[in-house]
This record gives structure tokens, sequence and C-alpha cells, in this order.
């Protein structure tokens, strides 16, 4: 029963906010989904080092950008479209958290050097030469040498699909950690559809029909003022009302 009054009472809150967007509502949306965060960050904190606690907060920010992007007429559960936004943050999180080695410019051209200098060296001298002639030859102390060679040595290519930790029901790979950069171009054409529909809901409604017509639908004018009950003029003046009042709007919306 509370579970039934829990999601009658988000749907009315998600209702509610796509009408009159405030921080107040934004915040009680928060806290009738906190379950998905902390479902999320639970399943992830099994597969990783990470506490719970800190993936925990970073879900809330993943929670936070699905709220003020979940249109209500896409037709599918705020749960299901707002998991992959919980879930994607922490991932990144986690992505951006890790250290990764970068090996100095001059080490790599030091090495390569290196590299045929010693068979060079082998062809001179008969034998396989030491590093102390190495480093000799390349005009490089003993040390940096053994320095460079060694990190070159152990730099390792992994695999995307490599599993960085694993349970019985699930894994995270370096893959997933990734982000998209298809998903990415996606997911910023779906902001700016969402915010066009957001600014389109404000306008009249005879504006907005007009735009949706001609510029949607992609009626000619004489067809969408036949369609909508207006002369085509009148059809007209809409449309350039509309375009203004829609980049006030979208401008307002960015700032």
């Amino acid at each position: 029963m509370k579970s039934k009054y829990n999601s009658v009472h988000g749907m009315e809150l998600l209702i509610a906010y796509s009408r009159t967007p405030s921080l107040g509502l934004r915040n009680k949306l928060v806290e009738t989904h906190t379950g998905l965060v902390r479902q999320v960050a639970h399943r992830i904190s099994n597969q990783c080092s990470e506490l719970y606690e800190d993936l925990e907060q970073i879900g809330y920010l993943g929670l936070i950008r699905a709220i003020e992007r979940f249109d209500l007429h896409q037709g599918c559960a705020f749960s299901s479209f707002a998991i992959p936004y919980i879930r994607g943050e922490i991932l990144h999180y986690l992505r951006d958290k890790g250290s990764i080695m970068r090996i100095p410019r001059r080490w790599q051209e030091l090495y390569n050097k290196g590299k045929k200098l010693r068979k060079q060296l082998t062809a001179s001298l008969g034998r396989t030469p030491k590093d102390v002639e190495i480093a000799q030859g390349l005009n490089v102390s003993l040390e940096e040498w053994h320095e460079c060679e060694l990190a070159l040595k152990n730099r390792m290519l992994v695999s995307l699909d490599a599993t960085i930790n694993q349970t019985t029901d699930s894994s995270i790979s370096f893959g997933d950690t990734i982000p998209d950069h298809n998903y990415q171009v996606k997911q910023l054409q779906e902001e700016d559809r969402l915010q066009l529909q957001r600014a389109m809901s404000q306008l009249e409604q005879k504006t907005k029909a007009a735009l949706e017509c001609v510029f949607l639908k992609d009626l000619p004018r004489k067809e969408a003022a036949k369609k909508i009950g207006m002369s085509p003029m009148t059809v007209t003046r809409h449309l350039n009302k509309g375009i203004k009042q829609l980049s006030d709007l979208l401008v307002s919306q960015v700032a």
C-alpha cells in the first residue's frame, strides 16, 4: 500500500513540477525517489572499492538531472527514465576518479631511440649492450634510462571489455565507465527537444497550433489556416509572434 501511495504521490509531484518547476517541488521529488538512488548505488558499491555513501551522494546528481529532463508525454515510467541517469553519473564519477599513468613524451622518444641504439650496439659490439652503455649513448643518466625503460615496458593496453569487478549477478567493465559520444549527442538533442517542448507549452493555444502545423507537420500556411480555423494572414502573425516568444523563453531557460 505504501509503495502504491509513493507511486501516486510521485506522479502528482511530477505533474506539478512539469507545470511550474520549482526548487521546492524538485526537492520533494528527490525525497520521494531516494530508493532509486540507493538501489543503483548499492549495486555498484558491491562491484568497486568506493564507499556506498559517496556513490549515493553522486547518484542524487543523476536523479536531479532526470527530474529536470523527464517528459510526462514520453510514455515511460519515471524509474525507467531515471536509473540510466543515476547509473551514468556514478560511473562517470568512478571514471574521473580513476588514476591513469601518463608517459612523458620525452620518455617515449627516449625509449624509441634506446631501442634503435640497442640494435646498433648489438651489431657493432657483437653482444647485448649494457644499460650503462645505452644511457651513455643517449646522453642521459643510468637512473633516468632505467625509469624510462621500466615505465614503457610496464605500460599495458587494457581491453574495454576488461572487468573492473564482478559479482554473481552483474559486473562493471572499463568500457562502462567511458562516456558514449553518440549517447551524449542524443542526450543533448533530447535536452534541446525538452526545452523546446517546455517553451511551447507556455504559448497561447492558437500560436502553438500554428507553429506545430507549419514547422512540425510541415503544412502549407493555407492548409494550416484551414485546419486551425483562421486566415493565412492570421497564421503568419501567430508564427511571427510565436517565434519571438520562443526565442525569449529559450534564452531564459538557458540562463
